[in-house]
């Protein structure tokens, strides 16, 4: 298990459901808050285009978007700051952590806290973020199509690559195109799982130690758990058999 969307989809599966959407409703609301201060067209407007597209594939309720831009629409002001936090995790690991905050104070000691609790620590902006590349991320359920199939879609449509395991097909873009790349799988194979921006590491580090490995696991669900956190990207490569022994 390499990165970040993989965690997700386990941590998913192992988790309460409803809690995993409720924190869902709460993350899309806060990106599409961020998104509208560019407009509220979405034609005009890509970022608004993709969390739209977002609340659609885990069927947000249209009340709930709405309110959003109506808000907007009437010039009410949301305080809300990005923030990204960049440090390590036990072993080397590298970690990006995205926040979504009106409290930076509160979110800085949230996030420097559950670094410090599991044997981590943060480090200054740019110490890990250049072995990142900032890429689209789009996700479909493995029996959409079969590995070929989806690859040939993919490249076709303006995709940089495809990873396919047992569980999903991962559809990687460039920033550029990942608007774009989107909405033409959209209308050949409907919503995807999720579509994304990400943190995608230039290379990994494989983690065989359960100990280090545990702490690690219990790092990424301590900070994908505070409120004001939208993202954690890492460049572990965690078996599924360690992952699925660790309780979290």
């Amino acid at each position: 298990m390499a990165g970040h969307s993989k965690f997700k989809n386990i941590m998913h599966r192992k988790g309460a459901q409803d809690a995993r959407r409720a924190k869902k409703f709460a993350r899309l609301t806060k990106e599409l808050q961020v998104a509208v201060r560019g407009g509220t067209d979405p034609s005009s407007n890509p970022r608004l285009r993709s969390a739209l597209s977002a609340c659609r594939a885990v069927n947000m309720p249209k009340d709930n978007i709405e309110r959003v831009i109506k808000k907007a629409e009437s010039g009410e002001n949301v305080n809300l700051e990005e923030i990204r936090y960049e440090g390590y995790a036990p072993g080397g690991i590298a970690l990006i952590v995205d926040a979504v905050t009106d409290n930076r104070n509160r979110t800085a000691s949230e996030v420097r806290s559950s670094f410090t609790k599991y044997g981590g620590n943060l480090g200054e902006t740019g110490s890990v973020s250049f072995m990142f590349n900032n890429v689209g991320h789009i996700l479909y359920q493995k029996d959409i199509k079969n590995d070929d199939e989806i690859l040939e879609i993919a490249i076709e449509v303006g995709a940089d690559d495809v990873i396919s395991d047992e569980m999903s097909h991962e559809i990687i873009t460039s920033l550029n195109e990942f608007n774009n790349v989107r909405d033409k799988l959209e209308n050949l194979l409907g919503s995807p799982e999720q579509a994304e921006i990400i943190w995608q590491p230039e290379n990994y580090i494989k983690v065989d130690d359960e100990k280090r490995a545990t702490s690690i696991l219990k790092l990424l669900d301590t900070l994908d758990n505070c409120e004001d956190v939208q993202g954690v990207y890492g460049n572990f490569d965690i078996s599924e058999e360690i992952i699925n022994k660790v309780n979290i």
